[in-house]
């Protein structure tokens, strides 16, 4: 019986990993346990006050971690920020977000297009950027933080559901037109993930509202469950390649299909 693969440490020249979105939530988690792992982590966010702060959590606790400020919608910022690597080892692309729960027929259209402009393109700009310096390392991973959003729809996520459908397609043809290079390509989808501020964001501040969402789950994943499976899936041995991995609490069994104890 062949043993499972251990967590593979990074070599020195993929060492560097970059994570979006990492003010909070799961970028935040996520960044706390590549840091533990062994990799210099490289923390972008909009809010740089907060990502400074992590960062100097990260370093205090022994590990390496540093801040940079950066909109991934804005595309001539993130080129100026790729320059500043000649090789990395790992992009998680985990900044992104929900607005609203208005049918199609009644959805902003500002809603849609932000919500698409941060997770599809602001995910493109960032691998566009990064992917030369990703396959100078000889061992590139990109993670693509989708959602089950992604992978089904429900009623008045339109938008959102849109916006993660296309973030699945670019990563699935990512990993297609790459193939042969030595750069990985991991989609992770999580369902129903409670943390501080997603549904707080998705309803404007409601805080009624987005207690609703996980009302009666006795337990909704959590933002450090995603990151340990985040973490997971970077560290297999590099011939290992997660294409696609849904993870979801145990209530939930479709993105429609919830067990609410009420």
């Amino acid at each position: 019986m062949t043993a499972p693969s251990a967590p593979s440490a990074p070599s020195a020249p993929s060492r560097i990993a970059v994570v979006t979105g990492a003010s909070s939530g799961i970028g935040a988690a996520t960044a706390r346990q590549l840091a533990a792992a062994g990799y210099r982590v490289v923390l972008t966010a909009r809010r740089k006050d907060r990502i400074e702060a992590l960062a100097e959590e990260i370093n205090a606790a022994g590990h390496q971690a540093a801040a940079y400020a950066l909109d991934v919608t804005d595309r001539a910022a993130v080129d100026e920020f790729a320059t500043a690597f000649k090789s990395i080892g790992v992009l998680v692309n985990n900044a992104g977000g929900a607005l609203g729960a208005d049918p199609v027929a009644t959805g902003d259209p500002a809603d849609w297009r932000q919500m698409y402009e941060t997770n599809v393109i602001g995910t493109l700009n960032v691998t566009q950027a990064l992917l030369p310096v990703l396959t100078a390392s000889g061992d590139g991973t990109v993670v693509v933080l989708s959602s089950t959003a992604g992978h089904g729809t429900y009623e008045g996520g339109g938008g959102y559901v849109a916006a993660k459908h296309a973030e699945h397609v670019l990563a699935e043809t990512l990993r297609l037109e790459i193939v042969g290079m030595p750069v990985r390509v991991i989609e992770i989808a999580p369902g129903m993930v409670k943390t501080d501020e997603f549904a707080l964001t998705r309803f404007g501040g409601d805080t009624e509202k987005a207690a609703k969402v996980y009302s009666g789950v006795a337990e909704p994943l959590t933002a450090d469950d995603v990151a340990d499976t985040i973490t997971w899936a970077i560290t297999r041995p590099s011939h290992v390649n997660i294409d696609l991995l849904i993870v979801r609490p145990r209530a939930q069994a479709s993105n429609t299909k919830i067990h609410r104890e009420l």
